[in-house]
């Protein structure tokens, strides 16, 4: 298949959607809209504190948030770290599955710092910089507490439209 084949395909099929869809046919509105649902609020916080290497002293891979999904027993894929987390709290309707999840995010990041502590010591001149991001991790530590103690349990009614 030649390139101006594909090109002319892919033509086709723009003009396809302008004529039949205009802007009915845009899912990435309504994808947007089906991840949040059950998202609890405190995620957009966690996510802006969390995932920013800056706030939180610790660079957190998909891997990393995978391997805390699977600690768990939690199965999500592998996307955007931001959608990660959110598929990983989306259903969060119990403190103990919250203290699961942020006991397993407490051992990625006590392992981050023990390897600070050793560049701290390795590297003595540095060991300011290395001190700086301990002291954020150890915040983001305080602040999965409270977002535990602040948490409020979702019970199961007999009519589930009663709030």
């Amino acid at each position: 298949m030649k390139k101006s084949d594909i090109d002319d395909l892919k033509a086709d099929f723009d003009k396809f959607l302008d004529e039949n869809c205009g802007d009915s046919c845009d899912t990435t509105a309504q994808q947007e809209e089906d991840e949040n649902i059950g998202v609890p609020l405190f995620v957009d916080v966690l996510n802006d504190k969390l995932l920013a290497p800056a706030l939180s002293g610790v660079y957190l891979s998909r891997i990393d948030i995978k391997r805390v999904a699977e600690g768990i027993d939690e199965s999500i894929p592998i996307k955007e770290r931001a959608k990660m987390m959110k598929a990983l709290f989306r259903h969060t309707a119990k403190k103990e599955y919250l203290r699961k999840a942020f006991d397993e995010f407490n051992k990625h990041i006590n392992g981050r710092i023990l390897i600070y502590t050793d560049l701290g010591e390795e590297f003595p001149a540095s060991k300011s910089i290395f001190d700086e991001n301990i002291t954020k991790a150890k915040k983001i530590q305080k602040m999965f507490e409270q977002i535990i103690d602040d948490f409020e349990e979702i019970e199961a009614t007999d009519e589930p439209m009663i709030i």
